[in-house]
């Protein structure tokens, strides 16, 4: 290189355009010039940084537009997204709920099964009392146990039915023995020969009765307006009396 070419001014290029052409963001604004460069230095950066700020026809730097489709594009999907994760939530809430319910009835289920099972199983105590009541061997130890008993078919809600005098229900009463009486105007349960029990609405087992039916049940009432039923044999009578010639002939 040459003495001349080294004592040469040098040329500093730079882009003095605020929006970058590529990207399209806006750049800070350039500082000052460079220290030490000339005016002439100045000047020929001004002239280059004009000659490049805009393209071969003449016109100004390209801005790109914001790129607004992939934002709402991706609103689009948050929006679908929080709809699916609320069904679903929605969905599990009520299958939840559908669970609770089947759990808690098929407790009471349970726990209403082994009730009466047990309770079955103090049938047969609790009929010995009876008897041993109807004796009057009922008394001392025997009726503390008693007492006991009976109170667990109480705590059990367990309540027995059956007593002389109840009218005869086939749901209710296991008939045993069968008789007429004309003292009854519906079939009646006489005789109990052992109680039945039940807890709520469920019959648990059945009463065992004697039944007495009325011996000769009642003629049904007429009806009011009905024509009145005459005997047949008299109404003929009448009738053969009153025809004209049926009497004796006139001389």
């Amino acid at each position: 290189m040459s003495q001349q070419d080294e004592q040469a001014p040098r040329v500093v290029i730079r882009d003095r355009r605020r929006v970058d052409p590529t990207s399209g963001t806006v750049r800070a604004p350039a500082g000052d010039e460079p220290a030490g460069a000339t005016p002439e230095q100045g000047e020929q950066m001004s002239e280059h940084d004009n000659d490049t700020s805009g393209s071969g026809n003449g016109a100004g730097p390209v801005v790109e537009p914001p790129l607004t489709g992939g934002i709402e594009s991706g609103a689009d999907d948050a929006t679908r997204q929080l709809a699916e994760r609320t069904e679903d939530l929605q969905r599990v809430t009520a299958e939840y709920a559908n669970y609770r319910r089947r759990v808690e009835r098929d407790r009471v289920l349970v726990v209403d099964q082994a009730a009466e099972r047990f309770a079955g199983q103090l049938f047969p105590i609790v009929d010995d009392i009876e008897r041993a009541r109807d004796h009057g061997d009922l008394n001392g130890a025997f009726k503390v146990v008693a007492d006991r008993v009976l109170g667990l078919l109480d705590g059990l809600g367990v309540t027995s039915f059956g007593k002389p005098g109840d009218p005869f229900d086939p749901a209710l009463h296991e008939a045993v023995l069968h008789d007429t009486s004309t003292e009854v105007t519906e079939p009646t349960a006489t005789t109990v020969l052992r109680p039945g029990f039940r807890r709520g609405d469920r019959v648990l087992r059945t009463a065992m009765v004697g039944v007495t039916e009325p011996e000769a049940p009642a003629a049904p009432a007429p009806a009011a307006g009905a024509p009145e039923v005459v005997d047949a044999e008299v109404v003929e009578t009448a009738t053969d009396a009153e025809q004209p010639g049926s009497g004796p002939a006139a001389g």
